[in-house]
């Protein structure tokens, strides 16, 4: 099971990136655009997906995904890392969230990171 620090380790692998701490948790930013939060208890992330994706997200895998309610209107989803399907999970999960607030610079220099592997 992923815990804060695989969080802390995988975000902090990607390029660019740099922790802040805000709302006294710690977030994750690329190039200062946060895509990430480790919120309350380090048991869970909050990242960045786009709405339509978040909301079948949830209806998809209740148990792993949810959305907090103070972030129904922005194009955030929370995981329970408990409920992750283990380190490659939570990969794909920063790394899509890392694209989305990534700028196109950063993502031509990363082609690698460009798209989410099978696409």
């Amino acid at each position: 099971m992923p815990d804060a620090e695989d969080v802390r380790r995988i975000a902090l692998s990607l390029p660019d990136t740099t922790e802040k701490t805000a709302w006294s948790m710690p977030t994750f930013r690329v190039a200062g655009k946060m895509f990430a939060t480790l919120p309350e208890d380090e048991t869970s992330i909050a990242v960045r997906c786009p709405k339509e994706e978040r909301d079948e997200l949830v209806r998809a895998e209740p148990e792993k995904f949810w959305i907090a309610d103070h972030e129904v209107q922005f194009a955030w989803v929370r995981a329970r890392l408990a409920a992750l399907d283990g380190e490659d999970e939570l990969r794909d999960i920063l790394a899509d969230s890392w694209r989305q607030a990534a700028s196109p610079r950063l993502l031509d220099a990363y082609p690698e990171l460009g798209l989410p592997s099978g696409e």
